[in-house]
């Protein structure tokens, strides 16, 4: 049986024969370019919070979400320094611009101004803020990895676009620019034992912070739904091997803001695995509560092993709280 419960410690990595593969938003993204590096280099206490995090649960390979992307990798590099000066070697990695802080000259926000992060193709006030990441202990195929990230937002199939007064909200010039996904959306080859698995992560736009037109909560939706018409093979070939799916969904299947539509959809999906109960939590947020937002979905062609959240005791949940709102989630895989 799998124990898709919180995990109250985890002082042992993963058995030999299995894989472990998490998710986690460290929340580590910084308010300016190059001060993430500098907090890296400098032992900033939420950075070696997280990096406790990382070293308890060891997992093989792990998606990182509310990371800073920079154009030449300084930041990732200097984080996966950091990592194995812990003794947690990841040789290989995965990032790429985000569409997170990336400029446009448009009014995308639809208040009237341009120029502001919510002007950019994601939200940002720079290029590559909370950017994501993959570290790996195996080979990521990095020529032929996917990006959706590209897309705009009205071809997706079955799209919604915000409106206002029966008019395209903020204007039909906005949404012929508009691109779907507020972060990126990427499928990941990694040559791991046993066979190559797709790893699919996203970081999705929260469902607030909008007006009546519900751009935020129709993007949302969206960003999840990509997901299952991936799966459906609506947006080309579809997945020929073994994936697991590992992100920020910015959306509870219960409870919060938004549309639950979609990722009770991807939750239900013949072939994806829920290894967790539903009201799982793995985020707690002061005023709203805690609440499932991040999801790691393995395919049907996996065997689980074990599954959990990373949520110890003291003294180790000051160190889990230091690094970050949001709990690592973990499966173990193994061949079926």
């Amino acid at each position: 049986m799998i124990r898709a419960l919180v995990l109250l410690l985890l002082p042992f990595a993963a058995q030999a024969d299995t894989l472990r593969i998490a998710s986690f938003n460290t929340e580590l993204s910084r308010k300016g370019p190059g001060l993430l590096l500098r907090d890296i280099q400098r032992d900033d206490p939420q950075v070696e919070a997280v990096v406790q995090v990382l070293a308890a649960t060891r997992p093989d390979i792990v998606a990182l979400q509310g990371i800073d992307w920079d154009l030449d990798g300084l930041t990732l590099a200097a984080f996966t320094r950091r990592l194995s000066e812990s003794g947690l070697s990841y040789p290989f990695s995965f990032t790429a611009q985000p569409n997170s802080g990336l400029e446009t000259t448009l009014d995308l926000d639809g208040d009237g101004k341009t120029g502001g992060p919510g002007d950019a193709q994601g939200w940002g006030a720079f290029s590559g803020q909370n950017g994501l990441a993959v570290l790996s202990r195996y080979p990521v195929k990095v020529d032929q990895a996917r990006s959706f990230s590209g897309m705009l937002w009205r071809d997706l199939p079955g799209a919604t676009l915000p409106t206002e007064g029966g008019k395209p909200f903020p204007s039909a010039i906005a949404q012929a620019a508009q691109r779907l996904s507020s972060t990126a959306h990427w499928v990941i080859p990694i040559e791991a034992p046993g066979g190559p698995v797709n790893l699919m992560t996203f970081h999705a736009s929260p469902p607030v912070f909008d007006g009546p037109e519900d751009r935020n909560g129709l993007r949302n939706r969206d960003e999840i739904r990509l997901w299952s018409l991936l799966l459906n093979g609506a947006l080309g070939p579809a997945l020929s091997t073994r994936f697991v799916i590992a992100g920020d969904a910015n959306q509870d299947p219960a409870q919060g803001e938004g549309h639950k539509s979609a990722i009770s959809e991807l939750l239900e999906h013949p072939l994806v695995q829920d290894p967790f109960p539903r009201n799982t939590a793995t985020v707690l947020w002061k005023g709203v509560g805690e609440m499932r937002v991040d999801y790691i979905l393995p395919s049907v062609g996996w065997e689980l092993r074990d599954a959990g959240v990373y949520w110890p005791d003291q003294p180790e949940r000051k160190i889990a709280e230091t690094a970050s709102r949001h709990r690592l989630v973990w499966v173990d895989l193994a061949d079926n």
